[in-house]
């Protein structure tokens, strides 16, 4: 490809969150370098310019938050505003740009307004809005019909798995659309990390990273640790992440009477990727109790660091699971957790083993996943 590719950073330049999709698109803007121009959609100057100074300042940051949505300074609102009023005109997108990428799930008003002159690329992360309603935020599901008819109008779609493209291609057959773009599966990647050091003698600690959110099924998960800490097995579950303020409220009032009953649940919130990546390493196995994902980026982290997870054997993370190093569950009940958390708590050899499976598979870097990803883009008309 020549020239730079135009990449779409209008939320994730706005939070501090790190959610899978935020997690992907920090990534490409690492990996990409100075092959990328970043850009951001101004709703108060109502069009796209490059990332200011304080933008630049946000997307560097290293601190996590539960807020997800994003956050504009008023100065910078109303200098926005005061431009767009002046009719000084835009800040100019690159003419001789490669392509236009964006990781984001955009909204109608940024839909409108993706650049038409060159490639334009989207990754796309699930239809779980689709396909779980009930546990998905009211204005993700509002939203998400009108997100996928407009993903009709780029040029091609990179899914994060296979799980992934299916549902797309699938929804987009049931609407009938005729010409469909290209879509193709690119799984993600993981950050290069050495593997971690067994912990020997130590406790055992149950280590679980995921937003609390209806999808994650920390309920079952919750359930299934109390009814092993009853039975007197000896384990601490550690859970990080934020709570999406909708759909996780239920999950959190259960960990909260949990621990206020005394048992050994500890529950971080959110945390910087430092600290998340010393959680793995102190971590003697991990439980990704979700009923579905788009890919499931936990479970290679965890991998990747030889911890074994307990993980659903469906969808896009069956296609993880089945490599080694996990025990896919054919349901992430309350029962099938306990009996699969239990069975690792009590055979350090099977630990051993998934651990060995886990160092032995090799994880493709966020650096190849960027490769794959540009490489695909060069490729389209």
């Amino acid at each position: 490809m020549t020239g730079p590719i135009l990449l779409d950073l209008t939320h994730t330049s706005h939070t501090q969150a790190r959610t899978g999709v935020q997690r992907v698109v920090r990534a490409l803007h690492r990996e990409l370098g100075a092959r990328a121009t970043p850009i951001t959609f101004d709703p108060y100057r109502d069009g796209w310019r490059g990332l200011e100074t304080w933008e630049q300042a946000n997307l560097a940051g290293e601190n996590a938050t539960g807020k997800r949505g994003a956050q504009w300074p008023l100065a910078a609102r109303w200098r926005g505003k005061l431009k767009r009023l002046a009719g000084s005109g835009l800040a100019p997108i690159e003419k001789n740009a490669a392509g236009f990428l964006t990781a984001e799930i955009f909204s109608a008003r940024v839909g409108a307004r993706v650049p038409q002159a060159f490639p334009r690329v989207a990754v796309f992360h699930d239809a779980i809005a689709l396909r779980f309603p009930e546990l998905t935020p009211s204005g993700t599901v509002g939203r998400f019909p009108a997100y996928l008819r407009e993903l009709l109008t780029f040029d091609g779609v990179a899914a994060v798995s296979e799980d992934s493209r299916d549902a797309l291609v699938d929804y987009w057959a049931w609407l009938g659309a005729s010409n469909p773009p290209p879509v193709v599966a690119i799984p993600l990647g993981v950050d290069a990390i050495a593997s971690a050091p067994e912990v020997a003698g130590a406790e055992v600690i149950v280590l679980s990273v995921g937003t609390l959110e209806g999808r994650k099924n920390h309920l079952s998960l919750f359930a299934a640790a109390e009814s092993l800490w009853a039975r007197g097995e000896k384990f601490q579950l550690r859970v990080v992440g934020s709570v999406q303020a909708e759909t996780g409220q239920a999950a959190l009032v259960r960990l909260r009477s949990l621990q206020a009953a005394g048992w050994p649940l500890r529950y971080d919130g959110a945390l910087p990727d430092a600290e998340v990546a010393a959680a793995y390493a102190e971590s003697t196995f991990t439980v990704y109790p979700s009923f579905v994902e788009g890919f499931g980026l936990p479970i290679i982290e965890s991998l990747a660091r030889g911890r074994p997870c307990i993980c659903s054997g469906h969808g896009a993370l069956g296609e993880l699971s089945r490599q080694g190093g996990c025990i896919p569950l054919e349901s992430v009940d309350t029962a099938s957790l306990a009996g699969a958390i239990g069975a690792l708590i009590r055979s350090p050899a099977d630990r051993a083993r998934l651990s060995a499976e886990a160092r032995a598979r090799i994880f493709k870097s966020w650096g190849s996943y960027a490769e794959q990803l540009t490489e695909w883009m060069g490729q389209l008309k």
